[in-house]
């Protein structure tokens, strides 16, 4: 199961809507339209999860080996 991390590489913000991207295998490009679409309709509320989220949710690590290859 992969875990969900705030992206280091693709962030415009924080990182979240890059994380939720790699995680879930969607552009971060759509991910990104439809969380503004969603703030924008739902007065604000988005906006708040997405800075829950930002506290919550870790940042990607620095170097992660646990894709299964190994380097001799």
């Amino acid at each position: 199961m992969k875990k969900l991390y705030r992206s280091r590489s693709d962030q415009k913000i924080s990182g979240v809507c890059g994380g939720l991207a790699i995680w879930s295998g969607i552009d971060a490009t759509i991910l990104r339209l439809v969380a503004v679409a969603a703030a924008f309709f739902s007065f604000g509320t988005v906006l708040i999860f997405y800075f829950i989220a930002s506290i919550i949710v870790p940042k990607e690590p620095f170097s992660s080996f646990s894709d299964g290859h190994n380097f001799y």
